[in-house]
């Protein structure tokens, strides 16, 4: 019994591994598909790795807090909202033991990482120019766009992943569309689904410099885009043009943001640009904070970096990067930090809402 708590637990009953338990709540739980894959994701991914041998009874707060420092910080390529949410998962796993009597507490409970943790890209987590070319030179070529996607316009993976001919306009592109986190599944009827944060028929405007522009014109001169029709998710049939289709005989599902991720650590371990561990230096996110250093850095207004990164509100950017003084101007200015020329255009303003 515990003393404080004054709740008789079976020791025999906290002896079950976390991994064993967490398998048999998500088999108990009722949710959706979508939910449930994400779920199984994570703890497959991430919780039994570096939890899962671990007996109930045997977890301590200190563990989880690890944890979360480490997934965030490790090269997961996890956001922090994103970790998080997920912490959300841990802790019900772990409040249910404890409703089962298995533990006498929930040592994860409001485990998270805090605004504290959280601020402030690490300076050493966003690659230089030259770095982003290495890589992009590295990775398979269907990928290449890819990284000057992400690169340059600051593009999720997701959102990179399902570019298509019409997010390509004059002088920007235009972001509505994100690959599903099961769209690399053969029964997929949706393997596009709106933006995060955002409704089905919104969209976010970014503008771009030349080198974006020309590399998109490489990727058209040597694969033409592969027309994906799809069920919206009220049910409409759509039709995409898109660049990262399969193309190969017999392939039928989009590639996912694992895959891609797998192939971006393999062209940095192949670039050379490794930790003191010899583990990749980077992730895909890096890319991401590349793309909003270097505007902010050259004088573009937060909030404008803020609506094109597709953030929940500009507090959550200016928690990431600080609040650089206000300038002016960004397409020509991401080309001129990376190769110092590049012409002037007028940038398009941010639209939510088609």
């Amino acid at each position: 019994m515990d003393k404080q708590t004054r709740v008789r637990v079976d020791p025999a009953r906290g002896a079950v591994t976390l991994s064993a338990w967490a398998e048999e709540w998500l088999e108990r739980r009722v949710i959706g598909e979508a939910t449930r894959c994400n779920y199984e994701g994570f703890v497959r991914n991430h919780l039994v790795p570096s939890l899962g041998r671990k007996p109930l009874a045997g977890l301590a707060r200190r563990d989880f807090e690890k944890f979360v420092k480490d997934i965030y910080r490790g090269g997961a390529g996890l956001a922090a909202s994103t970790v998080n949410d997920r912490m959300v998962l841990v802790a019900a796993i772990m409040e249910a033991a404890l409703v089962d009597k298995r533990i006498t507490e929930n040592p994860a409970r409001g485990i998270r990482i805090s605004r504290r943790d959280a601020v402030t890209a690490d300076e050493d987590a966003v690659p230089t120019p030259t770095e982003v070319d290495l890589i992009a030179a590295h990775i398979t070529p269907q990928f290449r766009l890819a990284v000057y996607l992400q690169s340059g316009t600051g593009q999720r993976p997701s959102e990179a992943l399902a570019f298509s001919t019409e997010c390509r306009r004059s002088g920007f592109v235009r972001v509505r569309w994100q690959v599903s986190a099961k769209a690399h599944h053969e029964d997929c009827m949706a393997p596009f689904v709106p933006l995060k944060h955002r409704l089905d028929k919104e969209y976010r405007d970014i503008p771009t410099a030349l080198f974006v522009e020309q590399e998109i014109d490489a990727h058209l001169r040597r694969w033409k885009p592969v027309p994906v029709v799809f069920t919206g998710q009220k049910g409409k049939r759509m039709r995409l043009e898109t660049f990262f289709a399969p193309r190969q005989p017999g392939a039928v599902v989009m590639p996912s943001i694992a895959s891609y991720g797998y192939q971006f650590k393999k062209a940095c371990l192949l670039a050379g640009l490794v930790d003191l561990d010899g583990k990749a230096k980077y992730t895909p996110r890096s890319l991401r904070h590349f793309f909003a250093s270097t505007a902010l850095a050259n004088g573009v207004p937060i909030h404008e970096v803020s609506c094109w990164l597709g953030h929940r509100s500009v507090k959550t950017t200016v928690d990431i990067y600080g609040n650089p003084q206000e300038l002016h101007q960004t397409g020509e200015k991401l080309q001129v930090a990376r190769s110092g020329q590049g012409p002037t255009r007028t940038l398009p303003s941010c639209n939510l809402a088609a």
